[in-house]
């Protein structure tokens, strides 16, 4: 196994100013495991791993960071917008890549003028991260592959956009994950275990004509492709919120077979009665599946008629199929 340290104090073999550099220094061809140590510190960087078998860990999550600014309308050289897609801070391109005790910031402000800004866009098989901080707005999180195709062209403009559509597994645990809009969003199958989902604003908004309280986000737009079990999965998670009370949904389906459960989960007062949207799609609201088990907080409606008629509530049998290593462990066993 190889140690590399990135800091911004120390010197000397190993050592590196930069995470962007200390990962250009592992051979593309490396048959080990490498684990990359970082410095408490700021790192101003847009990062890219194409190679698997890397682990990076942070002194501390709260004071080793890694932030860029990039957002989907800033303007490219050709004039064209940067998009979704590129506009990440971290880009993870491979599979059995680990991440602990970092946060991975987009500093793009304020939404209505970044658009979309991701934090992190995780695409590969066997991704951990834990203890880490992922925090933006819009799309924070995206857990690829990306769909099938586009809405509209140009939509998917990015590294991946012509790339074969794998789909891998994903844990995220004891993570802090921010945002206002689809700000955990993709196609992977993702657990979720023990993390804290924020729903934040960028702006306030103001009452429509009638006093309503405007809709300030959705925590989740899962785009689970057809015929998978499993898509996104949150177990012992808090969904939390500096927002207005019922002003945020728990998710809406970014294509019509989404899936997203949740399991004895904590629902603050800022989740909307009818727990999830269906971006108002009748083919998502016959195919998607959204379900909660034991779900628990001032956000929670199970036991009363405000949830949307497609939201299922689990027996404990069928909560039991979504057990972390039923999720996670397909043919090789991997479980964190």
């Amino acid at each position: 196994m190889q140690n590399l340290y990135v800091s911004k104090t120390n010197t000397g073999k190993d050592h590196f100013d930069s995470l962007t550099k200390a990962i250009a220094s592992i051979s593309v061809d490396i048959s080990e495991p490498v684990t990359i140590f970082l410095e408490a510190g700021i790192y101003h960087e847009k990062v890219t791993i194409q190679r698997p078998f890397i682990t990076l860990i942070g002194e501390n999550a709260e004071t080793t960071i890694i932030t860029y600014d990039d957002c989907a309308t800033q303007l490219m050289s050709d004039g064209s917008r940067k998009g979704t897609f590129r506009s990440y801070t971290m880009f993870l391109d491979s599979h059995d890549i680990t991440l602990q005790n970092l946060t991975i910031r987009n500093a793009s402000f304020p939404r209505s003028k970044a658009g979309q800004a991701i934090a992190l866009y995780a695409d590969g098989d066997r991704i951990l991260v834990r203890n880490c901080r992922l925090e933006s707005f819009q799309d924070t999180l995206f857990t690829g592959p990306l769909p099938p195709a586009p809405l509209s062209p140009g939509g998917f403009t990015g590294p991946k956009e012509f790339a074969e559509r794998i789909v891998g597994r994903q844990c995220y645990e004891s993570c802090y994950i921010c945002g206002d809009i689809d700000f955990i969003f993709g196609s992977a199958t993702a657990y979720f275990e023990r993390c804290e989902i924020a729903s934040v604003a960028s702006e306030e908004l103001t009452p429509d004509s009638d006093g309503n309280t405007p809709i300030y986000g959705y925590a989740t737009a899962a785009s689970t492709p057809e015929g998978y079990p499993y898509g996104y999965v949150f177990h012992n998670c808090r969904f939390t919120g500096t927002v207005p009370e019922k002003s945020v949904y728990l998710g809406r389906p970014w294509r019509d077979y989404a899936r997203t459960v949740l399991l004895s989960c904590y629902l603050g007062p800022h989740i909307r009665p009818e727990g999830f949207h269906d971006w108002n799609k009748p083919n998502a609201r016959k195919n998607c599946f959204y379900a909660e088990y034991q779900s628990y907080g001032p956000g929670n409606a199970t036991e009363s008629s405000f949830r949307a008629p497609f939201v299922h509530q689990l027996s404990d049998t069928e909560a039991s199929f979504y057990a972390k290593e039923k999720v996670l462990c397909g043919i090789d066993g991997w479980c964190p």
